[in-house]
């Protein structure tokens, strides 16, 4: 090989790029709209109430056309010709607190990847959602906001990502009863996708998940906010608050400077009032950042007497960051000083520590594992 030139690729990669490349050419089924997909049952003589079956089997969990017995042959056979049961392409898993939560990497079409999580409790089974390759908001404690924002995903996208989470837990004997978009991503900068996606979860074709069960995060997006309270879908909203004066907000979630604080409280209990659904204040604890009796305080002046909940995160340590989470006496420290606020605060049962389950942490990862990998071939060739 001449110098400076890098290693052309193997037969084998040059393989699976095509077969990735015929792959992508089919679309997936839940891309289709209903009309879209019953056209297409009746050009290929099939009655369109094959549509309902379609959906039930994929809400079941069916890995395959082939498994779903009770459409004809031939139909199964024209519908893996013509379409992929789903786009996404599963990378990486892990799994953590004794299987309890189990983290996805999945590849987009086009080659990003996003990631999901299902985490598993006594009476309920909840995934964390991505709707956003990357993330354009670049929180610093984040890990997805360290690489570089990739593209939307689109409603199927989406979707799909809880098809894959029934498929897992079906074969568990369980069901997925609750969604959050608190993935990777900001859900409402990618607002028709997110809605278009929630409305397939909760339609009753599908997963019939009530939209009550479905929360919808934010960074603080006013305008979708005031949006979404239009919808007529009672989701809950979370706002991913942090902090509660502007100048600490400014650096922890860089989108305060155009929406700060007070709009971004006027706009949040604006959707209560439209809705009837508390609103749920995200904090992040920062050890020494955001865990102070000051903040405390500034938080029970920003929230006293709002239809309001506080849900303290311990912070997953990222990689390269400044930041560190408090211990556990300080948690419980912080969380009595904003009960002393008046306010009602929970603190989030912190998932996945040794599982990459942090937001981005599973993809930071792979991509690192990747880059490694790629120069080592590139240096020994």
């Amino acid at each position: 090989m001449q110098a400076g030139k890098s290693p052309g690729p193997t037969v084998r990669q040059t393989l699976r790029r095509y077969r990735k490349r015929v792959s992508e050419s089919k679309p997936a089924v839940l891309s289709l709209s209903a009309a879209d997909l019953e056209a297409w049952l009746i050009a290929n003589g099939a009655p369109t109430y094959r549509r309902r079956q379609l959906s039930g089997w994929i809400a079941r969990g069916a890995a395959s056309f082939e498994e779903m017995h009770d459409i004809p042959k031939p139909l199964r056979t024209a519908l893996d010709r013509q379409f992929r049961l789903t786009s996404l392409r599963t990378v990486a898993t892990t799994q953590a607190d004794r299987g309890l939560t189990s983290k996805t990497l999945y590849e987009l079409d086009g080659g990003h990847s996003v990631e999901a999580v299902v985490m598993r409790y006594a009476d309920r089974s909840t995934l964390c959602i991505s709707s956003q390759a990357g993330c354009p908001i670049g929180c610093p404690f984040c890990a997805t906001g360290k690489f570089p924002f990739g593209r939307n995903l689109k409603a199927h996208e989406i979707v799909e990502q809880a098809m894959d989470a029934v498929r897992l837990l079906a074969g568990e004997s369980r069901r997925l009863t609750h969604v959050v978009f608190m993935g990777m991503g900001e859900p409402m900068a990618n607002y028709q996708a997110v809605v278009e996606s929630v409305r397939h979860l909760a339609g009753t074709d599908l997963l019939g998940i009530s939209p009550r069960r479905i929360v919808v995060s934010t960074s603080g997006l006013i305008p979708r906010i005031e949006q979404l309270g239009g919808e007529q879908l009672p989701v809950t909203l979370a706002i991913s608050l942090h902090a509660a004066r502007d100048e600490l907000r400014d650096v922890l979630v860089p989108i305060n400077r155009k929406y700060p604080l007070e709009k971004l409280i006027t706009a949040s209990q604006g959707y209560a009032e439209k809705t009837g659904r508390r609103v749920s204040y995200e904090w992040v604890l920062l050890a020494g950042v955001n865990d102070t009796e000051r903040d405390a305080k500034e938080l029970g002046r920003l929230l006293r007497r709002k239809l309001a909940h506080v849900n303290l995160i311990p912070f997953n340590p990222v990689e390269d960051t400044p930041y560190r989470a408090p211990d556990r006496a300080a948690i419980r420290h912080f969380k009595e000083l904003v009960e002393s606020q008046g306010l009602n605060v929970t603190v989030r049962d912190t998932r996945g520590r040794d599982a990459d389950a942090a937001c981005g942490q599973l993809h930071e990862r792979v991509m690192r594992e990747r880059t490694v990998a790629q120069a080592a071939r590139v240096q020994g060739a």
